[in-house]
């Protein structure tokens, strides 16, 4: 029994470690998009390994900054895109899955925020 709550509190310090990480790297989504990455599979997993039901899109949308940050790091070793690079601005889609999965956790964690608010509201008899 002490294990398994020793276990959940771990999980717990991930998940709030991963919204910091998440939320910190916003301060330059650029320089930050690795610390924001790694955020996000901190949420996926500490999701996953609780069986929470909304690990799948924390897991989507992990996956997502990966793919939008893996193309972000590659189109800038080719030297960006536009004015003198020689690429047109079309490459920016590539870019497209970061923002979308950083924007769909940062949702999910408002929902899930006001959603056990609520809950607990529910509880309290007056």
């Amino acid at each position: 029994m002490n294990e398994i709550r020793e276990k959940q509190k771990w999980l717990r310090v991930l998940f709030i470690v991963g919204i910091i990480a998440l939320l910190a790297g916003t301060l330059d989504p650029l320089e930050g998009s690795v610390v924001i990455l790694a955020g996000s599979i901190m949420i996926a997993a500490s999701t996953f390994l609780t069986k929470d039901r909304q690990w799948k899109i924390f897991m989507i949308s992990a996956l997502l900054i990966l793919i939008g940050v893996t193309f972000l790091f590659y189109v800038s070793s080719l030297g960006g895109i536009g004015g003198n690079s020689g690429r047109s601005w079309w490459f920016g889609i590539l870019l497209l899955p970061y923002p979308i999965g950083w924007l769909t956790i940062v949702i999910a964690l408002i929902i899930r925020f006001f959603r056990k608010r609520t809950q607990n509201n529910r509880h309290i008899d007056i």
